[in-house]
């Protein structure tokens, strides 16, 4: 059913109230984040199950619409920049005097597009990247990669500021967007390193917990195994991220480099290896499964 009207739009309270479409993994925890910072949060997903949201105090809505008629910050945390698109149509009628914060990783290109046309529609538009798994939005310890103009920055730090640990504003619409492909390319290529390292003790027989201290201890050392190394070494797959979302990245970081004319040779040896894993059906399960893709049982 759709969420009761709390107040209405320009009131005192409005300020109070943020829209949440698109209720996945990431989207939960921003949704948590902001239930936590003392916000009404009125959100919408069409196909996740919403009721740890709604147990939290979260206010479900029927449709995107209902979410952005209630709000003048709408959130958005979807799979692609196509849904990103269509959800913008659907809301192209309420978009005057409403900010879109879209967290969905997406092309730069699309993103400046998608900017563009809210702007049209009287609204205002932030690319707001997040580097960091849902666990750590929950625990408050992800980044936030900004692109927008600096009066809607900062007319919404207080989101930002409720979401992330780190706020980075970056430029205009897209800077977000670019700087999210770059952050995702470190952190997807650290990733597989771990794995191919973990795999590569194991296969001399050590313990795969014990090559994870050892490495922690010496300066291979990098965020990855403090965020992901127990997870390989638990065979833990239990999603944070998933593994698809991250081919989708690693496929939109070669699509930039080719535009760009940059060379990244690990990138696409990355691919080949994701798509293995996805194809062996394990496209749903924790990024961290790149292990797997090393192990040979």
């Amino acid at each position: 059913m759709s969420a009761k009207v709390g107040f209405p739009f320009g009131s005192s309270n409005a300020n109070d109230s943020v829209g949440l479409i698109g209720i996945g993994l990431l989207g939960s925890a921003i949704g948590e984040r902001l239930l936590d910072s003392a916000y009404t949060v009125f959100g919408f997903d069409p196909v996740a199950n919403l009721s740890a949201f709604a147990a939290n105090g979260g206010a479900i809505c029927s449709t995107g619409y209902d979410v952005a008629s209630q709000c003048s910050r709408v959130v958005l945390s979807l799979p692609d920049s196509t849904v990103v698109r269509s959800v913008v149509d659907e809301l192209r009628s309420v978009l005057s005097g409403r900010t879109l914060i879209d967290t969905t990783t997406g092309s730069p290109e699309d993103t400046i597009a998608i900017a563009e046309k809210v702007r049209a529609a009287g609204g205002e538009y932030l690319d707001a990247m997040v580097a960091g798994s849902s666990a750590m939005m929950r625990e408050h310890a992800a980044t936030v990669l900004v692109g927008g103009s600096s009066e809607a920055f900062k007319a919404n730090k207080v989101i930002f500021d409720a979401i992330g640990s780190k706020i980075f504003h970056l430029g205009g619409n897209g800077s977000g967007a670019k700087m999210k492909l770059v952050v995702n390319l470190a952190i997807g290529l650290n990733r597989a390193v771990l794995g191919e390292a973990l795999a590569f003790g194991e296969s001399f027989g050590f313990d795969s917990h014990q090559i994870l201290d050892v490495l922690i201890n010496t300066p291979a050392h990098s965020d990855a195994m403090d965020i992901k190394g127990e997870k390989m070494a638990e065979r833990d797959f239990a999603p944070q991220a998933r593994l698809r979302q991250h081919l989708k990245d690693v496929r939109l970081i070669l699509d930039s480099a080719k535009q760009n004319d940059a060379i990244v040779p690990l990138s696409t040896l990355h691919e080949q290896l994701l798509q293995s894993l996805v194809e062996a059906g394990r496209g749903e399960e924790d990024n961290s499964v790149v292990v797997e893709a090393f192990r040979r049982n």
